[in-house]
């Protein structure tokens, strides 16, 4: 029913405001500052470098001749799009959603899943710990992402409380109906593996929702605009009950939209009829076999683990503890962007880095093997697809 969650909302009646708008550290303030602040959240985020990144970073697809093969930019952009609707019309917090659903995939790797894979092997193997882009997302936007303040030096994001649960939450491979959020505040860095804990908003539990009704629609309109499903589309057409016309993602996406906001309720949670979860899981089934497994991505996928590897190796190669940085000294004229991109990005989060014009924190000490090898893993993680071969190509030539 429309309006039927304004109750629960993400405002300053509900019992949860303080914790949902708390920043651990403050922002710096304007005199004519107009915005709440989830949205000043919101344009922090789409002011950063990471998101920016985003227009050039797979989706499912990569480097796809037609420009009108989805990037991960465009699915954050759906995901925006989907919660904004299901949040108005159940009367929750837009802002919040908003800002959370720009800033849900910060943390995603170059290539998609694969290279969320490949980083996910190396942490376990040199660091101790896994890598999924969830949490790699949280430590982004807490640690890694920049913003220069009103006198010009660099500082973190700093984000809310409600938009950071969001991101580490917002896990999107979930097949059980209902969802409505955790009650207690959780120290967010305690999350240990996907989808462990609830969101704490609603606001984030649609936005956890939206992120699947986005992709399970959009990677078909893809498939087959490419050409992928043209042996499986009588599989695809009685799959979806249609007797006629073409397949295209907003048709899905209406469909499952508006059937979440006609049959959740705060006591029921969010969820859909039994048809339409019976529909989306019969989907995601389809997307696995006949699009994520299909043979013609797998050159692709083992591509993806030769450069990232590659790029990993080198850099990992040049580690001597505090003399580091000059062993990348030795190394720029035969790696000029790699070691200077690098070098210089580590140096803004090291104590014997430059840390002229900075107010961020320090993250790294490079006596401490695992907190260079982590450094590694962050700034490949933060490449686009075009710069991680870009970096490939240049090891490799002379």
């Amino acid at each position: 029913m429309k309006g039927s969650f304004k109750e629960v909302s993400a405002n300053p009646e509900n019992p949860k405001w303080e914790t949902m708008v708390f920043r651990e550290f403050p922002l710096y303030a304007r005199y004519n500052d107009i915005r709440s602040e989830f949205e000043r959240d919101y344009t922090r985020v789409i002011h950063s470098n990471a998101y920016r990144r985003l227009k050039h970073k797979t989706q499912v697809f990569y480097s796809p001749e037609n420009d009108h093969i989805c990037t991960r930019i465009e699915h954050v952009n759906h995901v925006e799009s989907i919660s904004y609707t299901i949040a108005h019309y159940l009367g929750l917090n837009e802002e919040l959603t908003k800002a959370i659903a720009v800033a849900h995939d910060l943390g995603h790797s170059p290539f998609g899943h694969k290279g969320e894979k490949v980083l996910d092997t190396i942490c376990k193997r040199d660091i101790g710990f896994s890598f999924w882009h969830e949490k790699n997302g949280l430590y982004f936007v807490d640690n890694v992402e920049l913003l220069e303040d009103n006198e010009g030096y660099k500082q973190n994001l700093d984000l809310t409380y409600g938009v950071r649960d969001g991101i580490v939450s917002h896990c999107g491979e979930i097949d059980e109906n209902s969802i409505r959020p955790r009650e207690e505040r959780i120290d967010l860095k305690d999350y240990n593996y996907p989808n462990q804990y609830a969101p704490y908003t609603w606001e984030a539990c649609v936005v956890k929702i939206a992120d699947k009704i986005s992709y399970i629609g959009r990677d078909i309109e893809d498939a087959v605009t490419l050409g992928l499903l043209d042996e499986h589309l009588d599989k695809l057409y009685e799959l979806l009950g249609y007797t006629g016309g073409t397949i295209n993602n907003t048709v899905i996406m209406n469909h499952l939209v508006f059937n979440l906001c006609q049959n959740s309720s705060i006591e029921g949670g969010l969820c859909f009829s039994d048809e339409a979860l019976n529909l989306m899981n019969k989907i995601k089934k389809f997307n696995y076999e006949y699009i994520y497994l299909s043979k013609l991505l797998r050159p692709s996928d083992n591509y993806f683990s030769v450069v990232i590897n590659q790029i990993y190796d080198t850099l990992k190669d040049l580690y001597d503890g505090m003399n580091t940085f000059k062993e990348f000294d030795k190394m720029k004229k035969f790696y000029p962007n790699l070691i200077n991109g690098f070098s210089e990005w580590l140096s803004h989060f090291c104590t014997n880095g430059n840390r002229e014009k900075m107010k961020n924190r320090v993250l790294f000490n490079l006596a401490k093997p695992e907190d260079y090898y982590f450094a590694i893993v962050l700034y490949i993680s933060g490449m686009t697809d075009k710069f991680a071969i870009d970096m490939y190509n240049e090891i490799i030539g002379f």
